[in-house]
């Protein structure tokens, strides 16, 4: 973790950042005590690890790991964490109509997003993939807290919910240490704004990517005890026989998602952002517009539209 500090406005700037879950985490922190400021970033990178030892599929030794090896054979007896988090998973299903869907490693493994940049697979070998994809498969028993696969062949990816959902964790701990300003990121994907720095009132200001020039942005938000979390065709993606296939796939077809270029949702927490984002991408503008909380506010860009980038009503 590096760390860097000014003085601004008679409180320190405290800034760091790690590595976790295949991202990029980072926290600017403002307070006046640098030896506590210090302290709090290493619990709160300290938590980002612990959660990335939960939650990796790419750690063999991980709680996540363990389910998808044994859980299609008999049922895993998991932690209290990670049984509320699978069931908040499901809740997630259930809500978006199935284009949330943690079962979808089948299709990220055959569509090369898993450790990689991605490949077109033939048609045969997607309809081979899909019975072993669908949220109803992973059966969640809360009396004895445990999990089980109804078929050989599911596996659980954390790639929509895991980052989210470190983000708050990690603001839970600096909240917990008495902090009350800082902005805590995954990459670009989930960030959350605590407070509002010293030089802005109405928050942290974030701008939202235009989706076909990243360097640029397309407009931006101050995020004052609120998160954001954007879902990007231009984040992961290959082209093929003249299409750009993303790594947002719909995990009812089998297929990458097709129609939106970028989603961002603005939520109060950071999980929900994250969980969101995706399935807008996937079910598209009208049906987020039907079904998203008053609470959210939601960034639309598609292709083929007369207003291509908009804030839904």
């Amino acid at each position: 973790m590096s760390k860097t500090n000014s003085g601004l406005t008679e409180l320190l700037r405290l800034k760091g950042n790690g590595d976790a879950m295949g991202a990029t985490f980072s926290i600017v922190l403002y307070g006046n005590d640098r030896a506590k400021m210090e302290a709090a970033l290493d619990a709160a990178f300290d938590e980002a690890g612990r959660l990335d030892g939960m939650l990796s599929n790419y750690r063999a030794e991980s709680e996540w790991s363990e389910v998808n090896r044994r859980a299609a054979e008999e049922p895993v007896k998991v932690s209290v964490e990670l049984f509320q988090l699978l069931s908040a998973c499901a809740a997630y299903s259930r809500e978006s109509e199935g284009a949330f869907d943690i079962t979808v490693g089948p299709l990220m493994k055959l569509w090369g997003f898993y450790k990689g940049s991605g490949r077109l697979p033939n048609r045969e070998d997607v309809a081979a993939a899909l019975p072993k994809v669908g949220y109803r498969h992973v059966r969640l028993d809360a009396a004895s807290r445990t999990v089980w696969f109804d078929r050989s062949g599911v596996e659980l990816d954390p790639g929509g919910i895991g980052k989210g959902y470190a983000v708050d964790r990690m603001v839970d701990v600096l909240r917990r240490q008495g902090f009350q300003i800082a902005l805590v990121a995954a990459s670009d994907s989930s960030i959350y704004g605590m407070g509002a720095p010293p030089t802005e009132p109405k928050g942290w200001r974030v701008g939202i990517k235009e989706p076909r020039n990243p360097r640029r942005t397309v407009d931006e938000v101050f995020l004052k005890d609120m998160s954001i979390s954007t879902s990007g065709s231009y984040q992961k993606y290959f082209l093929a026989e003249g299409r750009r296939y993303a790594h947002i796939m719909d995990p009812r077809t089998g297929y990458p998602a097709q129609g939106s270029v970028s989603v961002s949702v603005i939520a109060p927490r950071a999980i929900d952002s994250e969980a969101w984002a995706s399935p807008y991408f996937v079910n598209g503008r009208q049906w987020a517009a039907r079904r998203k909380p008053t609470e959210f506010r939601v960034f639309f860009c598609e292709d083929g539209t007369e207003q291509p980038c908009a804030w839904l009503p």
